[in-house]
Parts: C-alpha cells; structure tokens; sequence
C-alpha cells in the first residue's frame, strides 16, 4: 500500500492516537507532518522514529485554535512539500469543568482548538488537496458529543460542533474530489484522559460495561480511521464512525 511521495498532516501527533496514527501512515509510505502545540521534544521523537521507516518528517509547532497560525502551518507544508493528501484533525484540548462553574475564557479555549480548528484547517488543507485532484479528512471525535459525560460540557459541545462540521465540509468539498469523515471513540487511556477529574471512574465503566469485552485501544481508532482514508471508503462522507465496542449502545 505504498503511497511514495504523498504527504500526510496530523495534528496533535506528538502523542497518543495522533501518534499512532502519523507513524500508522508513515509505515505506509505517506510523508509525514507531525504538528504539536507544545513539547518539540516529543514531536522531534515522533520525527526520529518515521524517518527509521524510509520516508520523510517534519515538525511543526502551531497552535490550530489559531487561524494565523493555522495559515502559517500550511504556508510551511507547501513550501517543504508542495502538496497534501491526508489531513487528520486530531488536536483536541478542554476545560473539564460542570456547566454552571465554566468562564468565557473556558469555552472559548475548548471551541476554538477542537472545531473552529477544523473549519480553518480544512479551508487550507483543500487548497493543497486539489493540486493534485483530491484528498481526505478524518477528525476525531468522542460519545460526549451525543452523550452526557460528567464535567464534560465544553468538550462535549465543542465535538458536537466538529460532527456537525464534518457533514458540511463533506458535502462543499466533495466536488473536488476531498473526503470528510470524523471517528469518534469510546473511553482510550490516553495522557489526554489524565486531565479528567473522573478518569478512574470512565476506565471502569469502560472495562466493566463495554459489549465487546474490553475497553477500546488506540489501535482500533488507528484502524478505523486509517480504514476512511482508503478508496474503500469513498462512498462514506460526512459520517462519524463510532468505535466504542458497543458501549454506547446500552441505556
């Protein structure tokens, strides 16, 4: 499945699934950007470790909750590379907080990393995309966009709001041949999800109450999201495919 040459933007792949999924790509012969917000360290480790796999590597340091720094990302892309033929959305920050206790301050910080992120990216990463005829947009996503989880309002909202996105995006950006879905997924032990003054208790509940026997991995978000950016997928847009092993299913 080699894609020699072709170039794949992940953000927020200094860690967790957007690691694993960049270095997923990278063993499938994309071009790599790995963009981080924070630890270059940890980005420059993620960069070491594709470039071991034969293919090329960089990292790029921009907040995505900003639109300058958005346009300053892909003027970088398209100078190193010239193209871009996947774009993963998967940075993602909030304030774990009830409804009643959030600050403006609060909600502004969660909706602009988590949606008006996509909405910016997506306006720039098409402009590489139709270069070459087309491309793919997978953003990830979580049950608290559909459903209640506890100190989860600002996060909860502001992926309601990249689901709803994605439906729009989808269909603007079909005629150029771009394809957008989102993967939301169950409870995953990520560095993420120590932020979560209730982390213990959504592990349990994942282990004890998930149909499929087991909590879902990072691994099983990697495959569905590496399985929607494949022409097998083509005919899917708009979509967010939930990988939870069924949890979300019980009342």
């Amino acid at each position: 499945m080699s894609q020699q040459n072709k170039v794949a933007l992940i953000t927020g792949s200094s860690r967790g699934i957007g690691r694993a999924v960049a270095i997923r790509l990278a063993e499938r012969g994309y071009d790599i950007v790995v963009n981080y917000a924070r630890s270059k360290t940890a980005a420059l480790e993620v960069v070491n470790e594709i470039e071991k796999l034969g293919v090329k590597a960089v990292a790029i340091k921009a907040n995505v909750g900003k639109p300058e720094k958005i346009k300053e990302m892909f003027s970088q892309i398209e100078e190193q590379f010239g193209r871009l033929d996947i774009f993963v959305n998967n940075a993602a920050s909030g304030v774990q907080k009830p409804a009643m206790e959030l600050e403006e301050s609060h909600w502004d910080w969660t909706m602009n990393i988590n949606s008006k992120a996509l909405l910016f990216c997506a306006q720039e990463a098409a402009k590489l995309m139709d270069i070459n005829g087309g491309g793919y947009i997978v953003s990830t996503s979580s049950l608290g966009s559909i459903r209640y989880l506890e100190n989860y309002t600002t996060v909860g909202v502001s992926k309601a709001a990249l689901e709803a996105l994605t439906r729009y995006l989808a269909v603007e950006l079909s005629p150029k041949n771009i394809i957008v879905n989102a993967v939301s997924g169950g409870a995953v032990d990520t560095d993420a999800l120590k932020h979560f003054p209730n982390r213990e208790e959504l592990l349990e509940d994942a282990r004890k109450n998930t149909p499929a026997g087991r909590m879902v991995e990072i691994d099983d978000m990697v495959n569905a999201i590496e399985f929607l950016l494949t022409d097998k997928a083509s005919m899917i847009r708009g979509q967010t495919l939930i990988v939870d092993g069924g949890r979300s299913i019980l009342v």
